[in-house]
């Protein structure tokens, strides 16, 4: 019988157990060795010998500096269980948009057979493996340990700074993402950002400028699409598959997508002023793309959480083109205050989120924006980016 190591009991990898039904979990935060509700051993990290494992299969987000990663021997990743059992696989991977462009394709191609999971919230596991298409949204962090699966269709969008700390460096990041690519195999396919045009692949390249140069090559009418922005891309990126796959361009069922919450999502409070959810915004090319957004008005914008070791002077130098007040929060309040000052951008100081929107509350004109869009990770207070984005619209429900 095959020894198996989950690292991490999570839940990608309690997931996995319908695959290894007699795999061992390790995790960091157990301190005693217990047995869960179904059965499963589960074990402090400390325990784990690779002397009587046979297969290790991380949480993907585990960093590879982690003593389980690093005595680890026979370490694979969530996707290469599914390797050689899985259907046609389109992977959709960048820094932002990859959530929205993952339900955008499976609303279009849902009349076709196709489920959509992966880093969206569905483990591999969970999907049914004899259904026609796989849609995986697929985090640099599976990518880092994905050795043997390899995407038919590979949807790249533009690859910014983010989780620098987990990869070490941006050329570790960014070599995550490209990884897939020089691996597929003729006739698969490849739609990636023309800064990478010269990569070395069998696949046939599809290379992008913008969502404009993409629409063209794809002869799709960007009018006729309602979504702007952003969005216009996630929207173009899908529409550019289901042309591949069915060569078809469906406007009016793109045009019936909701977007999700918490992403660019307009509010009116009870003195009809715009407060924007911004909240996914976790790292600075998203809060960059909200700020475009809403360039034409003065912006009262809050920042801060964990930035996750991410370099913010690229991020400031925006901001000296705008017309903005930054109110500071999160863990890395006194230094982005600090950078507020070396660029001479007005900013104030709070002590949490609701300090912020009370300060803005203050100081917010019927024609200007309050804008969250904090260019870092919310776990340094809050549970997720949803529980903040849920704090600031109730808060926004609460104004008088």
């Amino acid at each position: 019988m095959q020894r198996v190591s989950l690292f991490g009991y999570a839940k990608t990898t309690k997931s996995l157990t319908k695959l290894y039904p007699h795999a061992i979990f390790y995790d960091d935060k157990v301190l005693k060795p217990f047995r869960d509700n179904n059965g499963f051993r589960v074990k402090p990290s400390s325990d784990f010998n690779p002397k009587y494992s046979d297969l290790e299969v991380p949480s993907p987000a585990i960093p590879p500096s982690n003593p389980l990663i690093l005595q680890a021997k026979n370490l694979i990743s969530e996707y290469d269980c599914f390797a050689k059992n899985s259907p046609l696989t389109i992977w959709i991977s960048g820094t932002n948009g990859k959530t929205t462009t993952t339900q955008m394709m499976q609303h279009l191609l849902e009349d076709k057979g196709s489920q959509a999971g992966g880093n969206i919230g569905t483990p591999l596991a969970e999907l049914t493996p004899d259904t026609d298409i796989w849609i995986l949204e697929t985090s640099s962090f599976t990518m880092h340990y994905t050795n043997l699966a390899v995407p038919n269709i590979y949807v790249l969008l533009p690859i910014n700074p983010d989780h620098l700390s987990w990869h070490g460096s941006m050329g570790e990041y960014e070599q995550a993402k490209l990884k897939p690519i020089s691996k597929m195999r003729e006739g698969e396919v490849a739609i990636i950002p023309n800064k990478y045009k010269d990569i070395k692949t069998s696949a046939h390249v599809i290379c992008y400028e913008n969502e404009t140069d993409l629409a063209y090559k794809f002869d799709i009418d960007t009018k006729k699409v309602n979504f702007k922005g952003a969005f216009l891309a996630d929207a173009i990126l899908a529409m550019s598959v289901d042309k591949i796959l069915f060569d078809r361009v469906d406007y009016e069922k793109i045009n019936s997508f909701v977007l999700d919450p918490h992403r660019q999502e307009e509010l009116r409070d009870s003195k009809n002023r715009l407060w924007v959810n911004d909240t996914k915004a976790t790292n600075i090319d998203a809060t960059i793309a909200a700020l475009n957004r809403y360039g034409g008005s003065h912006i009262h914008l809050i920042l801060g959480g964990d930035d996750k070791g991410v370099d913010l002077n690229e991020l400031f130098e925006y901001l000296k083109s705008c017309s903005v007040k930054i109110y500071n929060i999160g863990s890395n309040k006194e230094k982005l205050s600090n950078l507020a000052k070396e660029y001479k951008i007005s900013f104030e100081l709070c002590e949490n989120l609701g300090d912020a929107i009370g300060k803005i509350d203050k100081n917010l004109k019927e024609n200007e924006v309050a804008l969250l869009s904090p260019a870092a990770s919310s776990l340094d207070e809050f549970n997720s980016y949803l529980q903040r984005g849920d704090e600031f619209k109730a808060d926004i429900l609460n104004i008088s």
